[in-house]
């Protein structure tokens, strides 16, 4: 895939690894990028920081129909077709399932879920006017190990998932390509309030995920080596998982009660 003029949709895009992917998006020559984002400013900034690309910018929350509703019109009005659809917003309220709230779990699985869901739902029929449709979903590496204190989140980016498979295989007549991709803890807004360590940055995670949608791949993991260990312990010997987690147990629930970027 050549990425040189393609019209891409991206969520989450005035900030953190979506300002990123933007980054390397106008590198690789893209000059059509509608964005939806919530901060106001950050929206804004966008045109100043790149000044070579045509915007469509929709302020809002993914979470809302209204919102899926007016950036895709906007795109059919004045491109007429897509060529490149990035489900990147996500929030996370971590902490025990019952300490939460109930509007937190909620918010959780239509921004997480959900709003990718109906907004791809509504780009199919502009994906297919392009020659080479792609399909990028974050997912996160807590889709592929659901950890202690984040059920919530865990369990919607695990859906993201299924959903990539899923959808991959519904839209093969179409040649449209679906990657997921699955980062570990990345230095963003988000993770202000975890106490994560030795994170990636979201510059490499922009970089490397925008790679392997041009490259068609399907699914991309992040963390190295001993995250393809835990899968795979996970997977195979999820006693022996549980055994190795439940010695940090303490640790896990203190810090996860201070990480929730909403």
């Amino acid at each position: 895939m050549q990425l040189k003029d393609k019209k891409v949709l991206i969520t989450g895009g005035s900030r953190g690894i979506g300002k990123c992917m933007i980054d390397e998006l106008v590198k690789q020559g893209v000059q059509d990028i509608a964005v939806i984002g919530r901060d106001k400013e950050n929206l804004k900034a966008l045109r100043t920081t790149f000044e070579s690309v045509n915007f469509i910018l929709v302020r809002g929350d993914v979470g809302d129909l209204n919102v899926l509703r007016d950036v895709t019109s906007k795109i059919e009005d004045e491109w007429g077709s897509l060529d490149i659809l990035i489900n990147n917003a996500g929030i996370v309220s971590a902490g025990p399932l019952e300490d939460l709230s109930d509007e937190d779990i909620y918010d959780q699985v239509s921004v997480n879920l959900t709003a990718v869901m109906v907004l791809t739902k509504y780009c199919i029929p502009l994906l297919r006017h392009s020659q080479e449709g792609a399909i990028l979903n974050v997912s996160s590496g807590l889709g592929l190990i659901g950890m202690p204190f984040y059920s919530v989140y865990a369990s919607t980016k695990a859906a993201i998932r299924q959903f990539s498979d899923a959808i991959r295989r519904e839209l093969e007549p179409d040649s449209i390509s679906v990657t997921c991709v699955y980062p570990t803890a990345t230095n963003t807004d988000m993770m202000t309030t975890s106490k994560a360590t030795d994170m990636d940055s979201p510059e490499f995670v922009a970089e490397r995920s925008i790679q392997a949608m041009v490259q068609k791949k399907l699914h991309v993991i992040f963390g190295g080596e001993e995250r393809l260990n835990d899968s795979k312990l996970n997977f195979e010997s999820p006693e022996k998982f549980d055994a190795k987690i439940a010695k940090s147990y303490e640790e896990r629930k203190e810090a996860s009660l201070y990480h929730k970027a909403m």
